[in-house]
């Protein structure tokens, strides 16, 4: 297939076992059933898997497949897959194809193998993946093999959940069962169910792959370890929607076309503010489709990206001193009869549905702000919040004009009137007047309403949607069952819902915010309302184990306390694990690269101040020269033993909460020392003796 000179159209979703494919291949009665599960979230029947496991069998081997597996979303940031085949041998020495309901439903991985938090044992091995059939199966090429997957969640022998999805799609039913309740004590009647919806822009670099190949920081970390400002960087804000560069547009058109055919509606891309950062956007789907077609997106990056001898990089922070890399989450509420619960239409002082939900997540954000924060909290997230070039590690919400006006009427007592936009007229003849918007946009803000969708622009560019979206679902359910409760049981629903929304506006104003988030003034202006600046991983993580934090997903049973107390063992086990990778690599490359290429370059030096002086002359530039790299070479060892020392204290402390604080304290402050005088040593070393790629050609090079 030639994707290029087909229509979209033609191949858009062939991957993909559809609702189109499964009602033509299943009986009425069987995709009837199937259909009721994934619309309206009723029981799966075990009956009809028999019938759609042959059907997806028949449909896979059709498209080449000789293996299944289910497809999961361990604690890892990764997805997981044990594949199958799909043979079954016969009494005659022969084989034959199969595929039952009950490999479809259910799988078996090895639970202990995977992080837990404690949950399970090493000998206690035992897990199981579930079907999750409401995000489509699909084929996949895997060089010359083609697996159907199985997208599923993952949990252990007791039930416990090990991955991203099982909360997710808890969270999922839990929003689902009190936006109805407060929809239907508003009088609506037709809607039968709710979904969050989710589209997540994912930004990523490019780099040669043959400037990658010589960088074991990059290798094993993701991220530079070592690397000297190049003398131009992002400064001329050249590059953020430049023309696309024709190697990285073959790239782009290579990506599409594989992510069209696995039903992911790749539509937006363009390069990025940092000089080889780009940009995919997708359309928005249902948010456990969502997660699954980002990690399908973060996987055929760094796949195509080498067919195009590119590495694809996904760090927060790949280059020092250039924007890191996020991933913006479009999050949003739609009723199965099309409503989009957050669209404000034209008047939205008016609008008491919308003005319920919008107050309701305003209110959750500022509630459980730490929660939401801890959300992002990974270790490569520590180099882009808070510096001028990602929002602040501060939460705060921006609802622009129009929309803070009608927050302020409503803590006044009641809104009345909203602001309209108008047309924007450019003064040229030729141009017609602009449809204005009723609010400008406000990239600096972490949690920005923006038109009928908030966007969490805090996410690591590395990191699973499912995590902060898991977490917005529930906090959001948490206080719409608190504004259920007050209409179900107040007989003028319309009073009590307008006294909801003045309590909501009196007490949550503070987290409002539509000014400037990178400025100092926003930080002290932040610290007087009282809201949370949570400036690192490790501090943010911490307060995961606070009695409210726990307690919200108890009451609401999308973890019990152990599952969530595992969680944050995890996630403080894997930013010690990050962060001590990144110490050994450092040491790796500073004592085995760095160290000698700077010695031999004095060598050099003194060399030849020794024939001036023999040559009966005299060089002070030589001599200053070899002065500077030698105290150089001085310091820079002093600092490898101090990060050596750093790093094996971490490491040899019990329990991660203390191991963390040493990480972030100690052997982060000793990297960098390394890496000062390893960088000043680029600057001075000449270029033919210097091991690593520079930061010049990584960036600029194509």
């Amino acid at each position: 297939m030639n994707g290029s000179r087909e229509s979209v159209s033609s191949y858009f979703g062939c991957q993909v076992f559809s609702e189109a494919v499964m009602r033509e291949r299943l009986p009425k009665n069987i995709f009837r059933a199937l259909k009721d599960t994934i619309d309206d979230g009723k029981p799966l029947d075990p009956s009809i898997a028999n019938v759609v496991a042959n059907a997806m069998k028949d449909w896979a081997i059709e498209k080449g497949a000789t293996h299944f597996c289910h497809w999961f979303q361990p604690m890892t940031e990764m997805t997981a897959e044990k594949h199958e085949s799909f043979i079954s041998p016969t009494s005659e020495g022969r084989t034959i194809m199969e595929f039952s309901g009950k490999e479809l439903i259910q799988g078996e991985p090895d639970a202990s193998s995977f992080p837990s938090g404690g949950l399970r044992s090493t000998f206690e091995a035992r897990g199981y993946t579930a079907w999750d059939c409401t995000s489509p199966v699909f084929v996949k090429e895997n060089g010359p093999t083609i697996t159907l997957y199985i997208p599923s969640a993952f949990c252990s022998y007791n039930g416990q959940a090990l991955d991203k999805k099982t909360p997710l799609l808890r969270s999922m039913d839990l929003l689902n069962k009190h936006a109805m309740r407060v929809l239907r004590a508003l009088g609506n009647v037709t809607s039968k169910r709710v979904i969050p919806t989710l589209g997540a822009e994912q930004e990523y670099f490019l780099v040669d792959r043959s400037f990658v190949d010589k960088r074991l920081d990059l290798v094993l970390t993701g991220r530079t370890l070592f690397g000297a400002p190049p003398p131009k960087g992002q400064e001329l804000e050249d590059h953020y929607y430049s023309a696309i560069h024709e190697r990285v547009a073959a790239f782009m058109n290579e990506l599409n076309m594989e992510l069209w055919k696995l039903g992911v509606s790749a539509r937006t891309q363009h390069n990025e503010v940092a000089p080889a950062q780009y940009e995919l956007a997708p359309v928005f789907a249902t948010v456990n489709v969502a997660t699954d077609h980002n990690q399908l997106t973060m996987e055929t990056m760094q796949k195509v990206a080498l067919r195009h001898n590119f590495v694809c990089l996904l760090h927060e922070k790949p280059f020092a001193g250039v924007n890191g890399s996020g991933k913006h989450n479009n999050w949003s509420l739609s009723t199965d009869d099309g409503i989009n619960l957050l669209d404000p239409g034209t008047t939205p002082h008016e609008n008491e549905v919308f003005l319920i939900f919008l107050c309701a997540v305003i209110r959750a954000v500022d509630k459980y702000s730490k929660l939401l924060r801890s959300s992002v909290a990974v270790a490569g997230n520590d180099h882009r919040l808070g510096a001028n070039e990602a929002p602040p590690a501060i939460i705060s919400i921006f609802l622009g004009d129009q929309l803070t006006d009608i927050l302020e009427q409503l803590a006044a007592g009641g809104a009345k009137t909203s602001k309209t936009n108008g047309k924007l007229k450019l003064g040229v003849s030729t141009l017609p007047p602009l449809p204005m918007d009723c609010t400008d946009r406000n990239r600096t803000s972490p949690f920005a309403f923006t038109g009928n969708k908030f966007e969490f622009r805090m996410v690591g560019s590395s990191q699973s949607p499912a995590g902060p979206t898991f977490i917005l679902n529930t906090i959001v359910a948490d206080v719409l069952s608190e504004i259920a409760d007050e209409l179900e049981s107040n007989g003028d629903v319309n009073k009590k819902a307008q006294e909801i929304l003045q309590k909501i506006a009196k007490e949550h104003m503070r987290i409002v915010f539509n000014g400037d988030n990178y400025s100092e003034e926003w930080v002290r202006e932040a610290e007087k309302r009282g809201l949370p600046n949570i400036r690192n991983t490790v501090d943010s993580l911490n307060t995961m184990l606070d009695p409210d934090a726990t307690a919200v997903f108890e009451r609401h049973k999308v973890f019990c306390k152990e599952e969530w107390h595992a969680r944050y063992e995890i996630l403080m086990e894997r930013y010690c694990k990050a962060i001590n990778i990144e110490a050994l690599t450092t040491l790796n490359m500073a004592k085995r690269l760095i160290l000698p290429a700077a010695i031999k370059y004095s060598g050099i030096v003194a060399n030849a101040a020794n024939a001036v002086q023999s040559a009966g002359s005299y060089s002070d530039t030589l001599k200053k020269s070899l002065d500077q790299v030698c105290q150089l070479i001085d310091s820079l060892q002093q600092n490898i033993a101090s990060l050596e020392n750093a790093t094996q204290k971490a490491s040899s402390v019990e329990g991660v909460a203390k191991q963390g604080e040493i990480y972030r304290d100690l052997v982060i402050s000793a990297m960098n020392a390394v890496r000062k005088d390893a960088d000043k040593l680029e600057m001075l070393v000449d270029a033919e003796i210097w091991p690593l790629p520079t930061y010049a050609e990584m960036i600029f090079l194509r």
